[in-house]
């Protein structure tokens, strides 16, 4: 659920997450649908060979006020 965003550990953004699930400490990765394929894709990716749930029903504004920022997130990664 999108309001779990809020209070636990997270990072925010396709660096910080892509760091996130190579290391292993990602358990979930929320991807904005409106987002730019071009660089949601190597994380999709990542996600798929590290087998971690995505969820890709947000958009951006949606998931950056879960995340209680000021501005859009394209994926975060819930650790």
């Amino acid at each position: 659920m999108i309001t779990e965003l809020a209070s636990q550990e997270k990072v925010i953004g396709v660096k910080q997450s892509h760091k996130a699930i190579r290391e292993g400490r990602a358990r979930q990765v929320y991807l904005a649908c409106d987002a730019d394929p071009a660089i949601t894709g190597p994380v999709i990716s990542s996600c798929a060979a590290a087998a971690i749930p995505v969820n890709g029903d947000y958009t951006m504004a949606q998931l950056g006020h879960a995340c209680r920022i000021a501005v859009g997130a394209s994926v975060v990664a819930v650790l």
